[in-house]
């Protein structure tokens, strides 16, 4: 099983997570972690790409994921290519590649791959800005090596 989404360009894990600190009545402070409102919605707007093309429930077991991060392309593109044909994008405002792949397998979690604890294999570029920012990622069902399978057969 395979499948190829166009995503909207994710926000930052700096952006993802949010601290302060609690002070219980009568006990001693404590830092708490959450999940923002912005990564919330990302969240949202993942499972709503993911319904759009047809994912109904998540894929069970080992995965493959691929990754293609497009920045956005600026306004002044054509005049960075003027100048530097083969790294004109190498400055364009972009996520860091680690950055993305927590933010996309939380957002993917429950919806199109069952946790992240399942991914085998992880591959990320990032693209050439061509137009709008996004992600295309794809996720690739991996097999159990036949070794595996044939062990598994004679447990059960």
């Amino acid at each position: 099983m395979m499948i190829t989404l166009i995503l909207p360009y994710p926000i930052s894990a700096n952006r993802y997570w949010a601290h302060r600190i609690v002070r219980p009545k009568g006990g001693k402070p404590m830092a708490l972690t959450y999940i923002t409102p912005e990564a919330k919605s990302y969240k949202q707007q993942v499972a709503w790409h993911c319904k759009a093309a047809g994912i109904l429930e998540p894929i069970a077991g080992r995965v493959h994921i691929d990754i293609k991060l497009y920045p956005k392309r600026p306004l002044d593109w054509a005049k960075r290519a003027a100048k530097n044909p083969e790294g004109w994008d190498d400055d364009v405002m972009c996520l860091d590649l680690d950055n993305v792949n927590k933010v996309l397998l939380d957002s993917l979690k429950d919806v199109a791959i069952q946790d992240d604890k399942w991914v085998r294999k992880i591959t990320a570029e990032r693209m050439e800005p061509d137009g709008e920012a996004r992600l295309v990622v794809t996720i690739r069902q991996l097999k159990l090596p036949a070794a595996q399978n044939q062990l598994f057969e004679e447990v059960a």
